[in-house]
């Protein structure tokens, strides 16, 4: 049945189950077992298979989508948008209906959904009774809600699909669908003001409006790769038939005014029936047209009888005339059950209970890991980091100050100091030098790997951007639109600064190595002797000719000491808190305490609402203070009291070096200088261990990273290759007119291709000679001449001219001048070539069109 105002279609889905892909994740993730949600796992496959199933124009459907849709909206709170289903639909527009795109995404699935909620809505908009005032108010209402879930869809639910969308969900299409619905919308109540009998001068201010939607959605149509060529037509002849309308409507005023206003309508409306050229529009739409022109043109002869011979009024022009009022009605309304879903569940609500709900939420899952991440930050970069800052302090001024070992060159100036020999034992112990070795090729071979994943994603961007560039080559840059993968929004701008981002932790880690290595080789000759025996050590560490300290020397030695000891317990202290504040963070649970705070969140708003990570923002902000913030104040007292005792060992130790002066340190400066050295090995060795540690775990956070990238761009690669080749198979379809040219028109074309090379072969013999000259062409008429003398009635068609039996080859050869003929019509009376068509009658126009057929 014909009709003037379109339709959505359906997109059409294939029921997945998608309780095996819940249940498959809530055991691989989640600490509950899946069979604990076995009720729920049934109802979400059945509500997915009545929503899918949704096809026909019934008001049952309606509860169906919306139903399934909320669920899917409450199920993005609990679970990851990738959730393992891989969603099959059909596209509803373009010219790939018949070619399925699978995802594996949540938002793609209630985009499908609804898109055939709007569908619906417009489809049950057409099955209303339209000849009735009531029934003209609901196919209204119908389609203001059909334009509401588009625009819902195009706002909210599109731009966190994380991917391309589908061509007939791209932005300018879904822009045109709405723009059409509230078109039809405002239509539906223009019609019913002519019913009701209502003022001219409202009617076509509800006219105007309509108009300027069609204009709209037809402008928006024309960006769009899926709006067909028919529809774009309809759009176009509709926005042409209501500003016709409307002029019409507004005429009736001043006769003068009525004239030019009855003039502008006879010209849109002529405009209107432009678009009837190639049968893209229904016949209703057309007899609407023809209607509308015949009425038009009637009060026009009128008004210009009358003006002429009673009123004489002066026709202003059209640019004088004051531009129409519009009278909106049609907006765009989001059914309260699509713009607030989480509102309509629960167990005394529309659609039942939320599906899920004794789940830990995925957000809840999210927010632990924010959580913990924040914590390890704080403790290890705000604390832990501090205080070592501090210790690295501490051993700075001890080596400049050649301490200890200034002192252990006057108390024990025979043998080793027996804090000497416990570092040497530790070292032995630790298997210093074989264990750095080993943690540097650990590290070696955590990189490798690292970077061998990242280069696998880098090489798929670099292959699919020499593959698009290649397409684009072949193809020209008009009909490969589509962007480069560098600026491409959804993914691959983010893909490439991963990669950028990579370059550069590769490139500051290879640095900070060296600085290691580079550590450890400074220290590596000194660390093997702490390594060795205590012979070798005794070796290297030359005994004092002094074998008993100055009288005068021993209060100073004794005072140093002291605030050495002060200096060394601070830092065991310190170390020691470090290690219990890491132990504090790792025993710091706060799974059972979020899922309090998570219930109380959901019990708390008024307005059901996903939990989110941002929701617990408050609650991670006061636990953090309640457990750390006593040890982010230790670290400033820390930092204060290190200040003092570092102020007083300086001082006994100038007092010291004073008192060394006088009394003399012959023999003892060689000693003095290797035990520091060996002390300061020992502490390089410490801060190396720390360092191949921090190594060890940025490398394997790496990993993560890296391998996340890579997953990413191979499904990313993935897809932009999946939608070269749709892009390539559409340039390469064969040619419409290929298509439409009827038996008779081909069979033509090829006893025309014989001739064709015959005249070919003879003019290059004749190029070659250049004795003969070149044979005349055939005059052909202006393609203006050729319209104007195609609308000429037969009784003035001119007789043709007879010709020679022989044709001029030259005449089948085609001419610039000539314009293109689509296989010549019948021979005129007589034998075929007696005759020539009369000029202009085959001949292509520019602004006539192309007609197939």
């Amino acid at each position: 049945m014909q009709n003037n105002i379109l339709a959505v279609p359906f997109r059409k889905g294939t029921a997945q189950s998608l309780s095996t892909a819940v249940r498959q994740y809530i055991s691989t993730k989640y600490d509950q077992h899946p069979d604990m949600f076995r009720q729920d796992l049934e109802v979400i496959d059945a509500l997915q298979r009545d929503a899918v199933n949704v096809r026909e124009a019934h008001q049952s459907g309606v509860k169906k989508l919306q139903a399934y849709a909320a669920q899917l909206v409450w199920m993005g709170g609990k679970f990851p948008i990738d959730i393992g289903a891989d969603f099959t639909w059909y596209p509803a527009l373009g010219y790939n209906t018949e070619r399925p795109i699978v995802h594996n995404n949540l938002k793609f699935e209630l985009a499908n959904i609804l898109y055939n909620l709007a569908a619906l809505y417009s489809q049950l908009a057409i099955a209303s009774n339209r000849s009735a005032t009531e029934g003209l108010k609901t196919a209204a209402s119908y389609f203001s809600l059909s334009a509401g879930v588009l625009k819902h869809l195009k706002n909210e639910v599109i731009t966190e699909l994380r991917t391309t969308p589908p061509e007939d969900m791209d932005e300018h299409t879904l822009e045109s669908l709405m723009q059409l619905q509230l078109a039809q919308s405002q239509e539906c109540f223009w019609q019913k003001a002519v019913m009701d009998g209502y003022k001219d001068a409202s009617i076509a201010k509800l006219a105007a409006r309509v108009s300027d939607l069609y204009n709209t959605a037809g402008e928006a149509a024309m960006r769009s790769e899926a709006i067909s060529s028919s529809w774009i037509h309809h759009m176009s002849a509709k926005h042409h038939h209501f500003a016709a309308a409307a002029q019409y409507r507004a005429a009736k005023r001043k006769y003068g005014e009525e004239v030019a206003r009855l003039q502008d309508a006879v010209a849109c409306v002529s405009e209107g029936l432009k678009e009837t050229r190639g049968g893209y529009l229904s016949k209703i739409v057309v007899d609407d047209l023809n209607g509308l022109k015949k009425r038009v043109e009637e009060d026009l002869k009128r008004a210009e009888k009358d003006n002429d011979m009673i009123f004489l009024n002066i026709v202003p022009p059209k640019s004088e005339l004051k531009v129409l009022d519009r009278a909106n009605m049609a907006l765009a309304r989001v059914p309260p059950e699509v713009a607030s879903p989480l509102d309509h569940l629960g167990e005394k609500c529309e659609f039942g209970p939320a599906l899920f709900t004794k789940l830990v939420p995925y957000s809840v899952h999210i927010a632990v890991s924010i959580y913990e991440e924040r914590r390890d930050r704080l403790v290890n970069q705000n604390i832990i980091s501090e205080l070592e800052v501090l210790n690295e302090r501490i051993h700075e001024i001890l080596s400049s100050l050649n301490l200890p070992g200034s002192i252990q060159a006057f108390e024990k100036p025979l043998g080793l100091p027996g804090t000497l020999v416990q570092h040497a034992e530790e070292i032995r112990q630790a298997d210093a030098i074989s264990r750095l070795q080993r943690s540097f090729a650990d590290i070696d071979k955590l990189r490798a790997a690292d970077i061998a994943v990242f280069e696998e994603g880098r090489e798929l961007l670099q292959a699919e951007e020499e593959e698009d560039i290649r397409l684009s080559r072949r193809y020209g840059t008009e009909r490969w639109a589509r962007p480069e993968s560098r600026v491409e929004q959804s993914q691959g701008a983010k893909l490439w600064n991963q990669v950028a981002e990579a370059e550069g932790w590769f490139g500051n880690s290879a640095s900070s190595d060296g600085v290691v290595r580079d550590k450890f080789r400074a220290i590596e000759p000194i660390l093997a002797v702490l390594a060795g025996s205590d012979r070798g050590i005794m070796d290297f560490v030359p005994s004092s000719r002094r074998t008993e300290i100055p009288e005068s020397l021993k209060p100073t030695i004794g005072r140093l000491r002291s605030a050495y000891n002060d200096v060394t317990r601070l830092e065991s202290r310190r170390r020691r808190k470090a290690e219990a504040l890491r132990e504090k963070a790792k025993s710091d649970d706060i799974k059972s305490d979020i899922l309090a705070e998570a219930a109380r969140l959901e019990r708390s708003q008024a307005v059901a609402t996903a939990i989110v990570p941002a929701h617990f923002e408050d609650f991670f902000e006061k636990r953090l203070d309640l457990l750390y913030e006593p040890d982010l104040e230790l670290v400033q007292k820390e930092a204060a009291e290190q200040e003092k005792l570092i102020n007083d060992l300086i001082r006994v130790n100038r007092e010291f070096e004073s008192q060394k002066k006088i009394v003399g340190d012959k023999g003892n400066r060689e000693r003095e200088q290797a035990l520091q050295k060996l002390e300061n090995a020992y502490y390089k060795y410490k801060e190396l261990v720390s360092n191949v540690e921090v190594g060890r775990k940025f490398y394997n956070d790496l990993s993560r990273i890296v391998g996340g990238f890579r997953d990413g761009a191979r499904s990313f690669v993935t897809e932009r290759r999946r939608e070269a080749r749709m892009i390539e198979d559409d340039i390469n379809m064969p040619p419409l007119h290929g298509l439409s040219l009827d038996h008779q028109q081909q069979h033509q074309a090829a006893q025309n291709y014989a001739p064709v090379q015959i005249q070919q072969q003879q003019q290059q013999a004749q190029q070659s000679q250049q004795q003969q000259p070149p044979p005349q062409r055939q005059s052909v008429h202006s393609p203006a001449e050729a319209r104007i003398q195609s609308w000429a009635p037969p009784a003035e068609t001119v007789a043709p001219q007879p010709q020679p039996p022989r044709a001029n080859p030259m005449q089948a050869m085609w001419n610039p001048e000539m314009g293109i003929k689509f296989g010549g019509g019948p021979a005129p009376s007589g034998a075929p070539g007696q005759g020539a068509p009369k000029s202009g009658q085959n001949t292509w126009d520019p602004k006539a069109g192309i007609r197939f057929g």
